[in-house]
């Protein structure tokens, strides 16, 4: 199977990318899409649109935007979108299920051990180095994005008010996406060369593959799909083991938060773990830190730290079943009606986004949500660096004012160095990606077996 795809302004775009060909390369993304949706955005970019060269940045630009504007994982929902473009439903659902697929197995095998011998100290020797080296990468795939999306002063300013009402001010994802594009929209009427920054099908690229065409018909087969995929489960759940069971509750419980995670994870995960702990008693304090830095430190979405707590929750609460294979479940059933619904909003939504792609307005406003978007990665690069390189950060809110204060006493220096090393690799001795990751963890989990 091939399809064709538009070609870059270069004109040197294949004409024609193979499923198993895609099949690997998706493999090879699901396997570095480690440190958060920053970096995984990053390392999408970097093989589909300067390697493979199977999008443009346009494209690729355009993708993002309408994944950032959905709730859930915006990496494996780009994934998602650039593999339905490459290969019809089946290519988003090899690219969506494989992103989804390393990080799944990683977190079942370190959730059952958690469970069965509560001693992770391994892990944290493991993937200690992986840190400070995801930090480089995010850093650098930092500045590649924001040299592509930010082509003049007005980006630049954009992209810095949404990272200072998001990293100072906790203003809400959504509202920042929702006046960024308003922004761009107003913009673009009156200074159109500012705005027009991201811009639709030009002469150059060839015709767009016929399966993108939005229909009626085609929508109400995915709705009925996806949510007879979705909702069935549950509803068969509930019907055989009843309302109070854990495993519907669950369900019930997960699939609402799948569809209020706007802005990534870490929006929902002060909710989760309130929930989790304080409502159902799925996990102890403290714990929730624990799942994170499972799916910080494993390839994947971080919105995976559900798993764990499906885990958790399902091996408190077995009922009659075996701890572990009641955990297991859990593990199956959240990652389900987490990720289901990530499928339905790009097969249901992609085809309408891809016919507005030559709309002027629709541009330069998403000229804006780019802009803003640039800085929504800055604001999760910062977190990420600073629960990196210092031990405790402080949070304190003053007035509408927030701030995260690092405690300087509790800095490390190994991660700084790691860091900075992993950072010359990728920037000064162009070390590709890989090698970088694997050489510094190396090094870092040596370091820190022999100060254990």
């Amino acid at each position: 199977m091939s399809t064709r795809l538009e070609t870059v302004s270069t004109g040197d775009a294949p004409d024609a990318v193979s499923f198993r060909e895609a099949f690997w390369t998706w493999v090879r993304v699901a396997l570095y899409s480690f440190g958060g949706p920053a970096a995984q955005i990053a390392v999408m970019h970097r093989i589909l649109v300067d390697e493979k060269k199977w999008v443009s940045e346009n494209r690729f630009l355009h993708a993002l935007n309408y994944c950032m504007l959905l709730p859930g994982p915006e990496a494996q929902q780009l994934a998602t979108y650039i593999g339905w473009l490459l290969h019809r439903t089946a290519g988003g659902l090899v690219a969506g299920i494989l992103f989804v697929l390393p990080g799944f197995v990683a977190i079942l095998v370190l959730s059952i051990l958690y469970a069965g011998f509560n001693d992770v100290a391994w892990v944290d020797a493991l993937f200690y180095g992986l840190k400070p080296a995801v930090l480089a990468v995010v850093l650098q795939a930092l500045v590649k994005i924001a040299g592509r999306a930010l082509k003049n002063q007005v980006m630049f300013a954009v992209a810095g008010l949404a990272f200072i009402g998001i990293f100072f001010f906790n203003v809400p994802f959504p509202a920042i996406i929702v006046a960024a594009g308003l922004l761009g929209y107003l913009g673009g009427l009156r200074w159109p060369d500012l705005f027009h920054v991201i811009r639709g099908p030009g002469a150059d690229e060839i015709e767009i593959p016929a399966h993108t065409h939005p229909s009626l018909a085609r929508a109400v087969k995915v709705s009925a799909i996806f949510l007879t995929l979705w909702f069935l489960p549950l509803l068969l759940l509930g019907a055989y083991l009843g309302p109070s069971n854990v495993f519907v509750q669950e369900g019930l419980f997960f699939s609402k938060t799948a569809v209020v995670t706007f802005g990534g994870a870490y929006a929902v995960l002060a909710y989760i773990a309130q929930q989790a702990v304080e409502v159902y008693g799925w996990l102890l304090p403290g714990e929730m830190l624990d799942g994170l830095g499972m799916a910080e430190t494993t390839p994947g979405p971080l919105i995976q730290v559900v798993q764990f707590v499906g885990f958790m929750g399902a091996y408190r609460h077995a009922g009659g079943l075996d701890p572990m294979t009641a955990g297991v479940l859990g593990s199956i059933l959240v990652t389900w009606v987490t990720f289901v619904p990530c499928f339905f909003w790009i097969f249901l939504g992609a085809p309408y986004v891809e016919a507005l792609r030559g709309n002027k307005a629709l541009s330069t406003a998403l000229s804006g949500i780019t802009a803003a978007v640039v800085g929504v990665i800055l604001n999760l690069s910062v977190w990420f660096a600073l629960h990196t390189l210092f031990a405790r950060v402080r949070e304190e809110q003053i007035g509408y004012l927030h701030l995260s204060i690092p405690d300087w006493a509790t800095v490390d220096p190994a991660s700084v160095v790691l860091a900075l090393a992993a950072l010359a690799a990728l920037l000064w001795l162009r070390w590709p990606m890989i090698r970088t990751l694997l050489g510094v963890a190396c090094v870092g989990m040596v370091y820190r077996l022999m100060v254990m």
